[in-house]
């Protein structure tokens, strides 16, 4: 029974990013973010609760990549499949590449797909990234409607600007298998000298997002890379 708990809290993962794209595909973009950022919670607990319990198994190794998946893969390709059809409204494109580019979006499921495949027998991605995780991809393509559904800043024209949206898709479809080492949000300690990353992003996040709520998001994912980039020497 305990070792299932795990398993459970992944399959709500799962559920989360299918009832994400549900409603992607009724073009309720903000209720489907909120749904990715649910199953990217569950992806952090089951995780944690399964070392809490000092349970391991392979079945839950491979339900949890195969629910990052749906969450992490198939559902911000087709978020940007939609987000790149609104734009097409505004755009000047002809209708053939107004109908085409839109599928571009699904380059980030692909080239998710291959991360998962690669993170899974990657030896040297046990207590840090190489290449930008899925869930980091995600939350930056999740915070665009977001963006556009409380927008303050007057950016809507930009989130939705054709031109953007496809080199947010081609940077981080690259990204995605690259070979850049990024820090992960696991605190070793206390020490600063031992977490000097972690402390510094995650007080920038707690700035920016009570200072520029879901605006601060794609500002936080291109601090991120910066600072993983920054030897520990130079902070």
């Amino acid at each position: 029974m305990k070792k299932n708990i795990p398993n459970f809290i992944t399959c709500l993962n799962l559920l989360s990013g299918c009832l994400a794209l549900y409603y992607i595909f009724e073009g309720e973009l903000p209720i489907a973010a909120y749904l990715v950022a649910l199953a990217v919670a569950f992806d952090f607990w089951d995780g944690m609760i399964a070392r809490l319990l000092h349970v391991h198994s392979e079945i839950g190794k491979q339900l949890d990549s195969l629910a990052d998946m749906v969450s992490f893969g198939v559902v911000p390709g087709a978020m940007m499949l939609q987000l790149l059809k609104l734009s097409m409204a505004e755009a000047s494109f002809g209708p053939t590449v107004s109908y085409w580019l839109p599928f571009l979006g699904f380059l980030l499921t692909i080239f998710s797909a291959l991360r998962l495949a690669k993170f899974n027998l990657d030896t040297r991605q046990t207590t840090s990234f190489i290449g930008v995780p899925t869930p980091t991809t995600t939350m930056l393509i999740i915070s665009f409607p977001l963006i556009l559904a409380y927008d303050t800043y007057g950016i809507s024209g930009l989130v939705l600007n054709p031109y953007v949206l496809v080199g947010v898709t081609l940077l981080f479809s690259f990204l995605l298998i690259s070979e850049i080492p990024l820090f992960a949000l696991k605190f070793k300690n206390m020490r600063w000298q031992d977490n000097r990353r972690q402390f510094i992003f995650l007080v920038l996040a707690i700035v920016l997002l009570s200072w520029l709520n879901f605006t601060a998001v794609p500002i936080l994912v291109a601090f991120y890379i910066l600072l993983s980039l920054l030897k520990p020497s130079s902070l």
